[in-house]
């Protein structure tokens, strides 16, 4: 029982230690550094980037909807004339 109150102690004194020693400084200035450079980067986080995509993919979709509607409206006024023309004719 003695020995594990003495790890324990131990424990938590080299944790305190630990946490308010040089280390923790180190640690949160790196933190910080990074979180600067990063802020630097204009980085987006993995949600506004996954809305995004599924914003493209709609619009994607929609511009195939488009062309297909375009290529048949173009095909039929390109048969429009001809139709005109074989009516003229008769």
């Amino acid at each position: 029982m003695l020995n594990a109150k003495i790890f324990d102690d131990l424990s938590a004194k080299l944790s305190e230690v630990a946490n308010s020693g040089p280390a923790k400084d180190i640690e949160k200035n790196a933190r910080a550094l990074l979180m600067q450079g990063f802020a630097k980067l204009d980085l987006v986080t993995r949600e506004e980037f996954d809305v995004q995509a599924q914003v493209l993919s709609r619009a994607r979709e929609q511009l195939t909807a488009l062309e297909a509607r375009v290529a048949k409206l173009e095909a039929q006024r390109t048969a429009e004339p001809e139709t005109q023309h074989n009516m003229i004719a008769d």
